[in-house]
């Protein structure tokens, strides 16, 4: 492995860092509580859905970044990723909402480790589904 290499991996490693985080701070903010309150507040359940929504992005981020010799079009799929999993999770919770009064976030928010799980693995599931698309 030459020195170019490793300056590349680098490079790649720290941008796709520094996207992951933004993906995860703007995810947040759609979230009717605060994340990092709730998992300082010892909340189970946030810190669950919140470990779940982490890897679901990391996979879609790992899986563009091997499919993908340009940084920028890798990031970009990222983030495109990242709106339509966002889409979908809301179209979820609506539709459970509606049909059978299940509000996933009122419920992570207060600690049901059920309602985290299931919310999460709409992620995880959705992330999977995306990058097979990649």
């Amino acid at each position: 492995m030459s020195w170019f290499e490793v300056l590349a991996m680098l490079v790649w490693t720290g941008a796709g860092a520094i996207l992951l985080f933004v993906l995860m701070w703007v995810d947040s903010l759609f979230t009717k509580y605060k994340d990092i309150t709730e998992m300082k507040n010892g909340n189970v359940a946030v810190t669950t859905r919140f470990v779940m929504k982490l890897f679901a992005q990391g996979y879609i981020l790992s899986r563009s970044i091997a499919t993908s010799n340009d940084l920028f079009i890798a990031l970009l799929v990222s983030v495109v990723s990242f709106v339509i999993l966002f889409m979908l999770e809301w179209i979820v919770e609506r539709l459970l909402k509606m049909a059978a009064s299940f509000d996933l976030d009122e419920g992570t928010r207060q600690g049901k480790v059920a309602y985290a799980l299931l919310a999460g693995s709409f992620h995880i599931v959705g992330a999977l589904i995306l990058a097979a698309c990649l």
